[in-house]
């Protein structure tokens, strides 16, 4: 079991939301499980989720260690671009967890790979994560390479580490886009309040988006976009950065109704086939969602 015991550095905020906040990995409604269950503590006595956090409250809860848990194969449709003995290359859908984590073991793409592949999947990212070089937002649709063996998993991930892989997005972004085309070359690390963010800060890791105009419409601009690195959420924080968030970013901008996430969609992905090192290029068309969206005249 892995042990928590956090003292709390602000006031006046709902106990999840502040635990939450930390940026531990868990989901909103899994804090919310522990601290019904009675699981999580504050000066070791059970509190609600409502409770308002002091300074110098301790919390405390245990979780268990990914060791003790069992990740269950589920019969889950994929939609497979490519599979041969050493990996897949899979179009995943809107509103799919990529791999398990703390409060979300099943219904992942993970569950559809281990019933798909069986225990045919790298072992080299962890128990939670077979197969699992890289991986998108929930509510970003598109192309996933799958490793299916320790030697595919080493080749991705140097492409990876090499910014070789060619990885192209298309999105949706507030407001006009001025310029025709550009490069936003600015670090990405932990918000400096909110942990569970991402931001431009000084002490980040370089980060570098080139994008392109494919469409303007009278309020909102339809991009493509290409990663030269691929830090989390990187398209997100980027475009928000220069006053143009994605179209329904609750994180990064403002939810939209009847708009689930954020406009995002990993149109195309290239790579050197890790066994033969023939260089392979796919293309995922937009889902039916966002060419809807496109088709209108509500942008």
């Amino acid at each position: 079991m892995k042990h928590y015991n956090i003292e709390a550095t602000l006031s006046g905020e709902r106990l999840d939301s502040y635990v939450n906040s930390l940026g531990l990995g868990f989901s909103r409604s899994y804090i919310q499980k522990l601290i019904k269950d009675g699981s999580l503590l504050v000066n070791a006595l059970a509190s609600k989720s409502s409770y308002k956090v002091e300074t110098g409250d301790i919390i405390t809860f245990s979780v268990p260690d990914e060791e003790e848990i069992e990740i269950i194969a589920q019969d889950i449709p994929l939609d497979i671009y490519y599979e041969d003995e050493d990996m897949l290359v899979v179009n995943k859908p809107k509103d799919m967890v990529v791999h398990p984590a703390a409060g979300r073991y099943t219904s992942t793409l993970v569950n559809a790979l281990l019933y798909h592949c069986g225990n045919n999947l790298s072992d080299m990212n962890s128990i939670l994560r077979p197969g699992i070089v890289h991986r998108i937002d929930k509510d970003t649709t598109g192309l996933l390479l799958i490793c299916k063996t320790n030697t595919a998993y080493v080749s991705i991930s140097a492409q990876l580490r090499a910014h070789s892989i060619k990885r192209l997005y298309k999105a949706i972004v507030c407001g006009i886009v001025n310029e025709d085309e550009g490069i936003i070359d600015k670090p990405i690390g932990r918000h400096n309040i909110d942990r569970k963010k991402m931001a431009v800060v000084d002490d980040g890791k370089e980060a570098i988006t080139h994008y392109r105009v494919l469409k303007r419409f009278k309020n909102h601009t339809y991009i493509e976009c290409q990663l030269k690195t691929g830090r989390t959420h990187q398209i997100r924080v980027h475009m928000a950065s220069i006053g143009h968030p994605l179209l329904g970013d609750t994180v990064y901008g403002h939810p939209v109704k009847k708009l689930q996430g954020q406009t995002l969609h990993a149109s195309r992905i290239g790579f050197k086939h890790p066994s033969f090192r023939q260089y392979m290029e796919f293309n995922a068309p937009l889902p039916e969602y966002f060419n809807e969206l496109i088709k209108s005249n509500k942008l």
